[in-house]
């Protein structure tokens, strides 16, 4: 009995941990014209991810307040776009305006930018997709949790900073 209740245990939290070569987000539906862009999508188990993100937070010396910030974090999707292209990009900024969400910050670091933007509602904050792009190559992760506007602005002044 006991064996049983691991193995189901471990099927469950592997399954979490999908690796795909589908896009695993909402924007990207079975009807876009991808016109020879890759995609590598991964569902980030949480469980499992949350002590290896606050160990590297530690070991870069960020501040506890921002570490504290990863128990907030209740999902993440990542999302990688090879041969993509502006107009992809362009469409995905069009789908996030039409669904509410708001731009909150853009970073620029060694040509990359990096796009921040946040669906709010009052002062609860579910649900924030930042947008890395250079060139062909574009990363999209999907961040579900339960977050503040100060929660993310501390995010922000802490990434702008470096």
């Amino acid at each position: 009995m006991k064996n049983t209740f691991l193995i189901i245990c471990t099927l469950f939290l592997l399954q979490s941990c999908i690796v795909s070569e589908k896009p695993n987000m909402a924007f990207f539906d079975s009807d876009y014209d991808f016109k020879g862009a890759r995609f590598v999508s991964i569902n980030v188990p949480m469980l499992l991810a949350k002590p290896y993100i606050k160990k590297a937070l530690r070991e870069d010396g960020e501040d506890e307040e921002l570490i504290k910030l990863v128990n907030k974090v209740s999902k993440i999707r990542v999302l990688t776009v090879e041969n993509g292209d502006k107009t992809m990009l362009k469409d995905y900024a069009r789908y996030l305006n039409d669904n509410n969400y708001e731009d909150w910050a853009t970073i620029k670091h060694n040509g990359d930018n990096v796009n921040v933007r946040v669906k709010q509602k009052g002062e609860a904050i579910r649900n924030m997709l930042i947008t890395v792009n250079s060139d062909k190559d574009l990363v999209f992760v999907d961040v579900k949790g339960n977050f503040t506007p100060d929660d993310i602005s501390r995010m922000i002044n802490s990434a702008s900073d470096k």
